[in-house]
């Protein structure tokens, strides 16, 4: 028997934001809890490798664009240009930002932090080895595991090689790149084709579907394939790579359809893995599926009673934001046996494209294959004030709601601030008791000018092609 060196009413692996929710809310409620990272900075891959980095990456590049394109500013006013090493430094003050605030709320709570990896021996026994190779074991009634996931790695491609990333180490990259390629247009490879493309960077981006993130509405997803195209990026869609060989100056990239590209660096952004490996889960028998992720109930709990799993270990919905609240509900049910709670029906999606997109409730596609009699209404940013002002024209607002009850069934957003506009519409989303009419868009006074004021606009639109 392993000797424990301390007892906790509960263990959270990993300090992201479904660790953390779970974490603080354990902690409020008068728990004794630790927590484990791995890393030596708190905050987890959303911190360090994913939406903080790449959304202060996205934003850096985004003023930049909007700074040389605004007519404002000409000659000597406007910058030649911004490295990829220029808008890094920027991401790691942010970082910092978050790490130190992150690491407040532990102290504050009375959380105890353990740096180290954390692998099962048993259901209530978990082994830390540190950095140094220092073992420890301590002992917990129940376990959070909130590890997250990584990028994925096809065996035939060598990510040593210099050239060679993925959307963790891009954020090391070293030398000013004129070409990438981008294999995967998911959510990650069409952020980073915005931003590379931002900073002038000939961009290829390879697809392995017929159109880009098939998940949202086509009419956003067309407009997303025309501002990348326009902006100079190269989409290759049905394409699937034969075998990619890195050389000293670059990289190159042949397609099973027989085409070869040549870029100064390839970014490899085509699925993630579950960070599982390392947890030991067959100790306590639990079994991942072929992507590192567990079964959870309803209440994040897994086949054994006392260990429970939130956020990208689990799979869908793989978002920040969904979480940290799946954290908190999995505390309720750890603390209660019984949470009633779930995550809403309808989570927002954000994609920090250059413009962003958001998105919440049906497509159009979900709608007509269910055959519900919608109506669709529209307002185009060009035509608000707010939108003038701040030289952001390009987006659209888009309504779609139930031609007979005027029940709001789906908003997609494309453009700057979409992913904040968005909110106004959820909010009415969730109204029950017939509370979520696109009437509320019409008979509410919005602030003139603002970008809120397309809510209007659209449901204007809409309510005149129904005819009583």
């Amino acid at each position: 028997m392993r000797e424990v060196t301390t007892q906790y009413d509960a263990v959270v692996i990993g300090s992201g934001p479904g660790g953390e929710g779970a974490a603080m809310q354990l902690a409020k409620k008068g728990r004794n809890v630790a927590i484990i990272e791995k890393h030596s900075s708190l905050g987890g891959g959303c911190t360090h490798w994913g939406t903080i980095p790449s959304k202060a990456l996205r934003h850096s590049v985004s003023r930049l664009i909007e700074f040389n394109s605004n007519p404002l500013f000409v000659g000597d006013l406007r910058p030649r240009s911004l490295t990829f090493a220029d808008i890094l430094r920027h991401a790691q003050g942010v970082i910092q930002q978050q790490v130190q605030m992150r690491s407040g709320f532990y102290q504050r709570n009375d959380v105890t932090v353990l740096h180290g990896v954390a692998s099962f021996e048993d259901r209530n026994t978990l082994k830390i080895t540190q950095a140094d190779g220092t073992i420890e074991y301590i002992g917990t009634k129940q376990v959070v595991i909130a590890t997250g996931s990584r990028p994925y790695h096809p065996e035939d491609v060598d990510f040593n090689h210099e050239r060679i990333y993925d959307s963790d180490t891009v954020l090391s990259l070293k030398h000013e790149p004129r070409s990438i390629i981008i294999y995967g247009a998911g959510v990650i490879g069409c952020e980073y084709a915005s931003i590379f493309r931002g900073l002038g960077v000939k961009v290829d981006l390879i697809n392995t579907r017929d159109r880009l993130l098939s998940f949202l509405d086509a009419e956003i997803s067309d407009a997303l394939s025309y501002h990348l195209r326009n902006n100079g990026v190269v989409i290759r869609h049905n394409e699937e790579y034969e075998r990619i060989e890195g050389h000293e100056d670059g990289v190159t990239l042949y397609t099973q359809s027989g085409k070869r590209l040549d870029a100064d660096c390839l970014l490899y952004a085509n699925g993630r893995s579950g960070n599982i490996e390392e947890l030991n889960v067959e100790n306590v028998g639990l079994k991942p599926n072929h992507r590192g992720q567990l079964e959870v109930t309803g209440a994040y709990q897994t086949e054994v009673d006392n260990i429970f799993a939130v956020g990208d270990i689990i799979g869908y919905p793989s978002l920040a934001s969904a979480a940290y609240d799946q954290g908190r509900i999995c505390a309720t049910e750890m603390l209660e046996g019984d949470c009633q709670k779930r995550l809403v029906s309808d989570i927002p999606t954000g994609i920090y494209t250059i413009p962003e997109i958001s998105s919440v409730g049906k497509t159009e596609e979900e709608l007509t294959e269910q055959k519900v009699p919608y109506e669709v209404g529209r307002a185009q940013f060009k035509h608000l004030a707010r939108a003038q002002i701040s030289n952001m024209a390009v987006g659209s607002l888009k309504l779609l709601f139930h031609r007979d009850t005027k029940e709001v069934l789906g908003i997609h957003c494309f453009g700057e601030r979409a992913a904040e506009i968005i909110h106004i519409g959820q909010a009415i989303m969730e109204q029950k008791n017939g509370g979520n009419t696109i009437e509320y868009f019409v008979n509410t006074t919005f602030n003139y000018p603002t970008m809120a004021e397309a809510y209007r606009v659209a449901a204007l639109n809409g309510l005149n092609r129904v005819r009583d």
